[in-house]
């Protein structure tokens, strides 16, 4: 199963480069004998870690040196998040606030799409891709958190420590095991995203050709603080497929090189959320 923000695609971790299927390990909560789990771990090397498996124990990593570890993810995340923000700092510092920051803003929004797109397919991870893309997707927000600043004074601030609460809720749900990512959540939920960005894209197309006015289901009213708060939810839910997706290659020894794949993930959702967030805390604002 795979997932993804922008593409719905983005690979898990197995020792191929294909794609993990979900539940390959256990998690908080978790009973063995998962009808959706994958026989064997797919970077051991010892012949009995099917049969030991098969017989309920939990999956052990192949004992080396090179493979993933909390702290890699946690480095990795930290240093792609570490880009997106000075990047927001330097547009926001030198960027005045004016219809040509906007279009330079929509330009790095655009080319950290390519650049996401092109590693989602890519079949191992590419530092200079993922830094590219926190690079320019730091620019994009550094702009329209300062437009929407000059307009909502806070409202950034705001957006930063409303992510931080879904995100710091959303870990709490699923290390509790009150989520459980199985193969079925994870197509449910996909279909779901899946269906709110086409709705989305159509929305897009009847505002842009008068057919919709105020945004559409993007206005600043009631409607729009409904679809912001559906948004924010599908965030919540890519973030728990990151969470599963980090146990599992962690588990089960992924090789060190794919924390990059995990920091690349975990931004690309954070981003999403920060986003919505945003607009949100706008909404709530205009309506006070």
């Amino acid at each position: 199963m795979r997932s993804s923000n922008p593409v719905f695609s983005r690979r898990g971790f197995s020792r191929d480069n294909g794609y993990a299927g979900f539940n390959t390990a256990p998690q908080a909560g978790y009973a063995p004998g998962n009808p959706y789990a994958q026989a064997g771990n797919p970077y051991a090397t010892n012949p009995y870690a099917q049969q030991d498996q098969q017989h309920g124990a939990p999956p052990q990593a192949p004992v080396t040196t090179d493979r993933m570890t909390m702290d890699d993810v946690v480095l990795r995340s930290a240093t792609t998040l570490g880009v997106v923000a000075v990047g927001a700092v330097l547009a926001w510092t030198l960027l005045p606030v004016s219809s040509g920051s906007f279009g330079l803003a929509i330009g790095a929004a655009l080319i950290a799409m390519v650049l996401a797109l092109v590693q989602s397919f890519k079949r191992t991870p590419s530092v200079a891709l993922i830094l590219g893309y926190a690079a320019f997707e730091g620019v994009f927000l550094g702009v329209i958190s300062e437009m929407y600043n000059s307009q909502w004074s806070g409202a950034p601030f705001q957006a930063v420590l409303g992510t931080m609460a879904v995100s710091g809720a959303t870990l709490l749900v699923y290390k509790a095991g009150w989520i459980r990512v199985t193969a079925r959540y994870a197509r449910i939920g996909l279909v779901i995203a899946m269906a709110f960005v086409a709705v989305m894209a159509v929305n897009l197309l009847l505002v842009a050709f008068g057919v919709a006015e105020d945004g559409g289901l993007r206005s600043f009213g009631p409607l729009g603080a409904i679809v912001g708060i559906i948004a924010i939810l599908l965030g919540a839910f890519f973030l728990t497929l990151d969470f599963k997706q980090i146990e599992d290659g962690i588990a089960y020894g992924a090789p060190r090189n794919e924390a990059w794949l995990a920091a690349f993930g975990l931004t690309m959702t954070l981003v999403w959320i920060y986003v919505e967030m945003l607009r949100l805390v706008a909404i709530f604002s205009s309506n006070d």
